[in-house]
């Protein structure tokens, strides 16, 4: 009986391990497939097959188009201020926020509580939130990209479940040697919740990036485009000229479409690059964050 059990569970472990390299494989090829496309020879990936396992010749023609194209430097500097002004202030606001809700002694805590989660799963609408950010005069300015989505309220409750699992003592103490709430937060909290910030800083900096609804509700000025936008219109478009990325081509029509879509690839590559450098130095803070809000309630 014991190795009929030792059998089927080497059998598990066996198709487990099949189905997930199986699974990894089906996530990583789009990704493979799109760094191989963007420097291949246009022309010899368009006429290639739709499936790619090496580059097709080996070109930077679509990376010397995309950065030397003023539209995607001027929303890469928009998107990394959104990322910076916007991540720093949704940080601040955040932690403050989670603080707050976890003193047991705050008054009204249990209905700020229910306040603030029953946002999680009922929102105003796309309608109602515009008229209020254009009434508020902030459409068309960099604010809109700030202000609206300052607070995830997901976030808030990871950082107050955090910051409530920390020792009441400490709190306690720290009263006893006269610290005041905001000493005691910035001294003694935050740097004990680094972890919990980690996180936040993660969730919210990718958000920021990725963002694009925002924008192309709140925006009209090119100027302060993001460059998941620039993205979008890129991909979107039938061809690359609608967004200013113009192609000298010397071949017929062929050439020039084989030229558009490798800018397609090159775009996406510049714009998911960056982000994908900051996991690694926050990764070992994920699985944490994740269980940080079954701890306790």
């Amino acid at each position: 009986m014991a190795e009929d059990k030792g059998a089927g569970a080497k059998a598990f472990r066996l198709a487990n391990a099949l189905l997930l390299s199986l699974l990894a494989v089906a996530a990583f090829y789009p990704i493979f497939y799109v760094l191989v496309a963007s420097v291949s020879d246009p022309v010899k990936l368009y006429a290639a097959s739709k499936v790619l396992l090496f580059p097709q010749g080996f070109s930077l023609a679509a990376y010397k188009i995309v950065f030397t194209n003023s539209w995607i430097w001027r929303s890469y500097l928009n998107t990394l201020f959104y990322v910076v002004a916007g991540g720093a202030l949704s940080i601040f606001v955040t932690l403050l926020g989670g603080y707050a809700l976890s003193r047991k002694y705050l008054p009204g805590r249990s209905v700020f509580l229910v306040i603030v989660t029953i946002t999680m799963f009922f929102s105003g609408g796309l309608i109602p939130t515009f008229i209020i950010v254009n009434g508020l005069g902030l459409t068309d300015t960099v604010f809109a990209m700030i202000l609206p989505s300052a607070v995830s309220t997901y976030n808030l409750l990871v950082m107050k479940t955090f910051l409530q699992g920390l020792p009441d003592e400490m709190e306690e103490t720290s009263r006893i040697d006269g610290a005041n709430d905001f000493t005691i937060l910035w001294k003694v909290m935050a740097p004990l919740a680094a972890p919990a910030l980690a996180v936040v800083s993660l969730f919210y900096i990718v958000s920021i990036w990725n963002s694009y609804i925002a924008p192309t509700i709140y925006l009209r000025n090119r100027d302060l485009f993001p460059l998941q936008v620039i993205l979008r219109e890129i991909l979107l478009s039938g061809n690359t000229n609608s967004t200013n990325l113009n192609l000298s081509v010397s071949g017929g029509n062929e050439d020039y479409q084989a030229y558009s879509d490798a800018v397609k690839y090159a775009t996406i590559v510049v714009a998911t690059v960056p982000i994908l450098c900051v996991y690694p130095f926050l990764q070992r803070y994920f699985v944490k964050g994740v269980m940080l809000g079954a701890i306790k309630g």
